[in-house]
């Protein structure tokens, strides 16, 4: 039954949508989905034993478990904030043009099955359904982004599309592989996660090795991980804001979802000590091509697009330590960049409203006066930006830190060569800033920009993100650590 109320939500949703022609009244549809999604995983979580097995139908291949959830929860804090950010936000896409009314129906459409998929996702014991989801979400969420009258959106969702789905045939692969390796071990082939986890110290290592690999290629282009990470930049800069913070704050996390998954398998067995080093490698890699990216960047939402790719990177660090306490640390690094990286997109969202006929995804931003026209987005980018790099008392600091000291127990030189790229990344984001934010209009010639009157919905989000962060970060709610604690035991580490 608990799977069945998602569904039938989303199909409510889905028939409101198709028999309304009002914006508002189908973006309130898409804030009441979300709303009643978080309400249902929070009564799961507060009154449910967890795991959960029991669904009536289809429970031989879904479960809840504390993962799981930890993340359709965040994935409902999000997509919460971006339909009641949109509300404003795509009003204003429809006045400029940007967006075709006719297209109101399908964007709505999408996001409101895009949520359902994710939970799906996020359910699925067994491999191959939670693949099929994965899919699923790319192709929706390529819709999302290709929605807006204009051609590079279009290029920038193919190219997304191609690089995931080619990437994660791979991943196909490597399930055919686990469920021959299950077959052979265990006379029955399975691909439940639940089973292959109470029987993975059967399996043979050097088949094993190989499943994880190709699974990983595929997953890594979903998360951003270099070097499948060449579609991120493009769609994140190119979607609406609203869908660039989905893309960042929950997709991104399908990804990575998938190879911690993955690796909690790998990790029963001496194979780990194989793939750790080959997994520090990939996310060494990843931190310095977004720390170099960052650099020479002068558009705000690459920036803030290369920033996800650099996070992707340390959460896959800090799973190569192998550790529970560095796993912790990465589930908390999960939460904290998703809510970071919402408010920095919503942010950058208000900007392109105010400079959107100046403001292009393939040129430099040409951002003028703006702690005149608009300084509370400015100072959310400070404050967003100051976060995402780790800064006291945001809650990106603690988990950094603790996944610092873990990794210098490890190696002292993988240490060294991570804090230089972390640096080099605060240097690019700092300079943006400083360069972009300072710029003032000639005295003599006086400013031809009038202030863009962001909506409530738009700020109201951004408000709530940054609360929130700013909650976790300084009181580190002793509930939530001990429900990272309780993943960290089911995933076995």
């Amino acid at each position: 039954m608990i799977l069945i109320s998602f569904v039938l939500v989303s199909v409510v949703s889905l028939v409101l949508i198709a028999v309304t022609r009002n914006h508002r009244h189908m973006n309130t549809v898409c804030i009441m989905q979300a709303l009643i999604f978080a309400a249902l995983a929070v009564y799961l979580a507060l009154t449910q034993h967890v795991p959960v097995f029991s669904f009536l139908v289809g429970s031989q291949y879904f479960f809840i478990d504390h993962f799981g959830l930890f993340e359709v929860l965040i994935a409902t804090v999000i997509f919460t904030c971006a339909a009641t950010y949109a509300r404003g936000y795509v009003e204003g896409l429809l006045e400029s043009g940007e967006l075709e009314k006719g297209s109101l129906k399908l964007f709505y459409a999408a996001w409101t099955l895009l949520l359902l998929l994710i939970v799906f996702a996020f359910f699925s014991d067994n491999f191959a359904l939670f693949w099929i989801f994965a899919e699923l979400t790319t192709v929706i969420s390529a819709m999302l982004i290709a929605i807006l009258a204009a051609r590079e959106n279009i290029d920038a969702a193919f190219k997304y599309i191609f690089i995931a789905s080619i990437s994660m045939l791979f991943a196909f692969v490597g399930f055919i592989f686990l469920f021959e390796i299950s077959r052979v071990s265990l006379g029955t082939g399975t691909l439940n996660w639940t089973v292959l986890m109470q029987y993975a110290d059967r399996f043979p290592t050097g088949m094993l090795i190989a499943s994880f690999v190709l699974v990983f290629i595929g997953f890594a282009a979903k998360s951003g991980i270099f070097p499948f990470h060449t579609w991120l930049p493009e769609a994140h800069a190119k979607a609406p804001s609203a869908v660039s913070a989905i893309l960042s704050g929950v997709l991104l996390n399908v990804g990575i979802y998938g190879i911690i998954r993955m690796y909690a398998i790998v990790h029963q067995t001496i194979a780990f000590t194989t793939l750790a080093p080959m997994i520090t490698v990939f996310g060494l890699l990843t931190v310095g091509i977004s720390a170099i990216s960052m650099l020479p960047q002068k558009n705000l939402k690459k920036l803030v697009a290369f920033s996800s790719v650099e996070n992707m990177g340390i959460m896959l660090v800090g799973l190569a330590i192998s550790t529970p306490v560095a796993l912790f640390w990465v589930l908390f690094q999960i939460v904290a960049h998703s809510l970071t990286k919402a408010s920095m997109f919503f942010s950058a969202g208000i900007l392109h409203r105010q400079y959107r006929n100046r403001f292009s995804s393939d040129a430099p931003d040409d951002i003028r006066d703006i702690f005149r026209l608009q300084p509370f987005a400015a100072w959310i980018i400070i404050l967003s930006g100051l976060a995402i790099i780790g800064m006291p008392p945001f809650p990106l600091f603690f988990s950094e830190f603790f996944i610092m000291l873990q990794l210098g127990a490890a190696s002292l030189w993988v240490l060294g060569i991570m804090l230089l790229l972390l640096f080099i990344a605060s240097v690019g984001l700092g300079y943006f800033v400083l360069t972009t934010f300072t710029q003032m209009s000639e005295p003599d010639t006086g400013s031809d920009i009038e202030p863009y009157l962001t909506p409530a919905s738009m700020k109201v989000p951004i408000i709530f993100l940054i609360g929130l962060l700013l909650i976790i970060g300084i009181f580190l709610p002793s509930h939530g650590m001990e429900y990272l604690n309780q993943i960290v035991m089911e995933l076995k580490f």
